[in-house]
């Protein structure tokens, strides 16, 4: 009995005690500034408009190519333009959910982005053995009657000023690869990231009226496309006016879509994609699911490439 009364007057104290300690931070203002949310992740003013409606009268610009698996719909977004200032979308384009709509793994975009970090890193800490310090040719004393410990050379490692021994000698690769299904699986979230978080927009086109930066930056900014922007198209050559804006901005980056990757979608805000660029990109990561499918029987040479 006595132990039961203990059991009901502890949990009213805590329970007291979570609610006093609740209401106690129940103000924003309370949070410290390290806790708070920065300005542009919850800015009222930023458009968030909702996905396409399935009886939308806007006509579709894009479908899946690939076959979509029946327990699965494709993901409707908007097609924009970068012609024209306003945010009135173009049409409506159906993105494959294998790619666009994957299982948020935090863990592998940690371990892609850690491997395009250390493939990059080089250190060039390098020591000295003791055959490359100079001097310490000669005996410092002889072997016998000196009353000192017998030394051959003062540049050995136990010297001060000698030789480092079991030192970096750099420079020093951290270069290791990753298995290519991670890396594509890596792509694959982080592109399911940005579509998620509404920071992943279709365009239909890379072709703006004026080579003014002023203009993109307008465009950015009425649009609510966040702090920094990715524009990324099949193509290895951009339109001239694209190119001519971009040059002095450094938030506004250009990439072939050959070389886009985890850590430049991740470092940026909003990710741009054209409509070539969406078809290319769902060909060759979906390719990458079934490559290990042999396309004749099992014999040597073997090779599952199409």
């Amino acid at each position: 009995m006595l132990r039961l009364s203990l059991v009901v007057c502890g949990r009213r104290v805590a329970k007291r005690f979570c609610l006093q300690f609740a209401s106690s931070f129940s103000s924003e203002n309370a949070l410290p500034s390290n806790l708070l949310l920065p300005t542009n992740l919850v800015d009222p003013a930023r458009l968030k408009r909702p996905p396409p409606p399935p009886d939308c009268s806007l006509p579709v610009l894009r479908t899946c190519s690939a076959v979509v698996p029946s327990h699965l719909t494709p993901v409707h977004t908007w097609v924009e333009t970068l012609e024209k200032q306003d945010s009135e979308p173009l049409g409506v384009a159906h993105l494959h959910p294998d790619v666009f709509a994957v299982a948020p793994r935090l863990d592998i975009l940690h371990t892609v982005e850690t491997w395009q970090r250390a493939y990059k890193r080089i250190s060039h800490a390098n020591t000295k053995v003791r055959s490359e310090v100079r001097g310490g040719g000669k005996k410092p004393w002889q072997q016998k009657r000196t009353g000192r410990a017998r030394h051959g050379s003062i540049r050995s490692p136990i010297w001060r000023g000698g030789g480092v021994s079991h030192g970096p000698r750099g420079p020093t690769s951290f270069y290791y690869m990753l298995p290519m299904k991670v890396r594509v699986q890596g792509l694959k979230v982080a592109l399911t990231s940005k579509m998620t978080q509404d920071y992943l927009h279709i365009v239909d086109s890379l072709n703006i009226p004026t080579p003014d930066p002023q203009y993109l930056l307008d465009l950015i900014k009425q649009r609510h496309w966040g702090q920094s922007v990715l524009i990324v198209d099949i193509s290895e050559e951009f339109p001239e006016n694209i190119l001519q804006a971009t040059a002095n901005l450094k938030t506004v980056n250009l990439i072939p879509l050959i070389g886009l990757n985890v850590h430049s979608m991740l470092k940026h805000e909003s990710v741009i994609l054209t409509l070539e660029t969406i078809n290319f990109l769902e060909e060759k990561l979906l390719w990458h699911d079934q490559r290990y499918t042999p396309l004749y029987p099992f014999k040597l040479p073997y090779c599952d490439f199409p």
